[in-house]
Formats: structure tokens, C-alpha cells, sequence
């Protein structure tokens, strides 16, 4: 009796799934405005934790200490 056959492919990961469904729904621009939205999104994301980083510091440094 002969063991079953290894498969040697690795079943895509969900983003490249998601990225194959994409390339056939969206022109190349659709997708190029898409992933440029997302990356301002996470852009604007890092900036609103460095502000609010940036304001915890400023306040321990304007305390009063005896």
C-alpha cells in the first residue's frame, strides 16, 4: 500500500487571494488610487500617534515639581 501524495504547493495566503480578486474586479488605476488611500490612512495614523506621543511628553515636562 503507497502513501498518499504530498502536495508541494502552498495554498495562497488571504491577501494574495484578495489581490487576485482585485486585479480581475479593478482597472490597474482603481487599484493604484485604492493603495494609495490605504497607505495615507496608515500615514495619518502614524502621525496621530506621534502627535499624541509628543503631547504626553510636553505635559510631563510643563509639570510643576516642588
Amino acid at each position: 500500500m503507497q502513501a498518499a501524495p504530498v502536495r508541494a504547493t502552498a495554498f495562497p495566503s488571504f491577501t494574495t487571494a484578495l489581490r487576485a480578486v482585485e486585479s480581475l474586479l479593478m482597472s490597474s488605476g482603481q487599484r493604484t488610487a485604492r493603495r494609495n488611500a490605504w497607505t495615507s490612512v496608515l500615514e495619518d495614523r502614524r502621525r496621530a500617534k506621534d502627535r499624541v506621543e509628543a503631547q504626553r511628553v510636553l505635559d510631563e515636562v510643563t509639570v510643576v515639581r516642588p
